[in-house]
């Protein structure tokens, strides 16, 4: 590692002023994707087909591909050195698991009930995406909100390995244990550990490792100093187009679907909207009340809000059917997820003043097109 010194911090001054074009219209472009594609995939004939049957071992290579030039510039930024220092926060590592994996399954749980109780196929989808915690499109809201990407890398691996472990077990509490003893409708799920371990592997395992190795590398060449003042602005874009593309083919695969159904899609979207808000803000709170600053509290925030969307399409499709309500649901989620957490990125940024000021930083924090960002 460059013994050179870091960069100072970025000079304190109106977020929206110091971001790039693509950041600041961020909203416009993710809503443009998503008409794209709901466009694309209601007006050419066979295009979601088409998309669906590009697979390897099951998994949709167009969203992979997407996923993965999505993560890989921003796990590039995190600085693995620092690491330690966030494993040994239980403030943070505590209040995340129990959100995660206790609150989120549950408040969705009760969620799906309340809102769809006569919609069996669609309250089944929302349990399992209740159950798929965000290993993925999460590291970009929290880059974008000025989150601990430090804190970030640590909680998605942390929830990746409980992905693996508790997801089934998870899956079979809340469709046919708990349904059960309240005198409710019981449904089975068939899902492997293997299916999931292969789902975090590829979308969290191979961006991981390429950034950890692109850091590595590129300072032991060159210097901290060039890595984050000379290559990040450079790859750093290549975030949002990851996201936009993503975004693009996820719904020309369900264009037809979503499009067809507007009333179906809004119960479904309801009980989404009611989830992000409380797990979010709720989240946010815990957070502040437990101590942490603004940038843990915020990854804290989006960790929890999240939802791994590829792995509960992916579980509802290989489950009940590519055409069932339960993939249809699962489909829904992003759609409600990715504009409501893209507004929540600027109430994070405006959340701020309820924090403690921050102590100055060692080094700047670099948007994904390479602004200075505090």
């Amino acid at each position: 590692m460059s013994a050179e010194p870091a960069p100072t911090a970025a000079p304190a001054g109106p977020v929206a002023g110091r971001l790039s074009s693509l950041d600041r219209f961020l909203a416009v472009w993710i809503l443009i994707a998503m008409a794209t594609g709901l466009g694309l995939g209601r007006l050419v004939p066979g295009l979601g087909d088409a998309l669906a049957k590009v697979t390897v071992t099951g998994i949709s290579l167009p969203i992979a591909l997407g996923l993965l030039v999505m993560m890989y510039p921003v796990l590039a930024k995190v600085r693995y050195d620092r690491l330690d220092t966030v494993t040994r926060d239980r403030r943070l590592l505590i209040p995340s698991l129990v959100l995660n994996w206790i609150v989120g399954p549950a408040l969705m749980f009760a969620l799906a009930w309340l809102f769809l109780p006569d919609l069996p196929e669609y309250r089944t989808g929302l349990i399992i995406v209740g159950l798929a915690r965000c290993i993925a499109m999460v590291v970009i809201w929290n880059d974008l909100a000025c989150g601990d990407r430090e804190a970030a890398a640590v909680l998605v691996a942390l929830n990746s390995v409980f992905q693996v472990i508790a997801f089934a077990a998870l899956g079979w509490f809340y469709l046919s244990v708990l349904p059960g003893r309240l005198g409710l409708e019981q449904i089975a799920l068939d899902v492997s550990v293997r299916e999931i371990a292969r789902s975090v592997l590829i979308f969290l395992g191979i961006p991981l490792l390429a950034g950890f190795l692109t850091r590595r590398l590129g300072e032991r060449a060159r210097g901290r100093t060039w890595y984050e003042t000379k290559l990040i602005p450079r790859i750093g874009p290549f975030a949002l187009y990851g996201l936009l593309f993503t975004i693009v083919v996820l719904f020309a695969l369900q264009g037809d679907a979503i499009t067809s159904k507007p009333l179906d899609v809004v119960r479904i979207a309801l009980p989404l909207l009611v989830y992000f808000a409380l797990m979010w803000a709720g989240s946010m709170a815990v957070g502040r009340a437990v101590g942490l600053n603004h940038p843990k509290a915020t990854t804290l925030a989006f960790t929890a809000a999240g939802n791994n969307f590829e792995l509960s399409i992916a579980v509802a499709i290989a489950t009940f059917g590519a055409t069932s309500g339960q993939a249809l649901a699962g489909v829904v989620g992003p759609l409600i997820e990715v504009p409501v957490l893209i507004g929540l990125v600027h109430v994070a940024l405006a959340a701020r003043r309820f924090f403690p000021e921050p102590t100055p930083m060692a080094g700047p924090a670099v948007s994904p097109e390479g602004s200075a960002r505090a």
